[in-house]
């Protein structure tokens, strides 16, 4: 005996459900691994960010003192200022 069009309605209304569940299931646990791999993002920041500023304090302290950065110059103001802008960077990326 033939299928009445409203157990196929059923039928595919139980698949389609079947399927969301599952994709949701899936996005849950994307979003549960998106989150907890963010772990390394604020000891990097910070870390960056203070290395930074030591750098700038350390070059206008005792820059002229100190060989290698002497011999850098100038090129130490753009060194403090990028590991900073890179902790910016770096910040952006914590949920």
């Amino acid at each position: 005996m033939p299928e009445s069009k409203v157990s196929k309605s059923a039928a595919e209304k139980r698949k389609a459900k079947q399927k969301a569940e599952l994709a949701e299931k899936r996005s849950e646990k994307q979003r549960a691994a998106a989150y907890t791999s963010r772990r390394w993002v604020p000891p990097t920041f910070i870390t960056t960010g203070i290395l930074g500023g030591l750098w700038l304090v350390t070059y206008y302290i005792a820059g002229n003192r100190i060989p290698f950065m002497r011999d850098l110059g100038d090129w130490n103001v753009l060194i403090g200022m990028g590991l900073m802008a890179a902790a910016f960077a770096i910040s952006t990326l914590w949920k």
